[in-house]
């Protein structure tokens, strides 16, 4: 499994592992699983020691992008309300 988000791809492995993202409201991006990897834009992983659990930044502030360091706190608004996204558009 292979998830991007511009800057940061992260995947995992073994592929029949469950992983959880969850959007948390005014913070980050909470991963959790069992063999998460995170990569670089370069492929390259980040050494994560063995975490089953991360969060990756999406205020933009943490001076440890990818990661979050807390930095949002009171700079970082967002309601993490889940939603069905629309079909996607059929291949031309």
């Amino acid at each position: 499994m292979t998830i991007t988000n511009q800057n940061t791809p992260f995947k995992t492995q073994p592929s029949n592992m469950a992983i959880k993202l969850t959007v948390l409201s005014n913070g980050s991006l909470r991963v959790e699983g069992e063999n998460i990897e995170l990569v670089d834009a370069q492929g390259q992983p980040y050494g994560l020691g063995g975490r089953e659990r991360i969060s990756i930044c999406r205020c933009g502030l943490s001076k440890q992008k990818p990661f979050c360091d807390g930095s949002h706190k009171g700079h970082f608004e967002h309601d993490a309300t889940a939603f069905d996204l629309p079909a996607p558009k059929p291949a031309l």
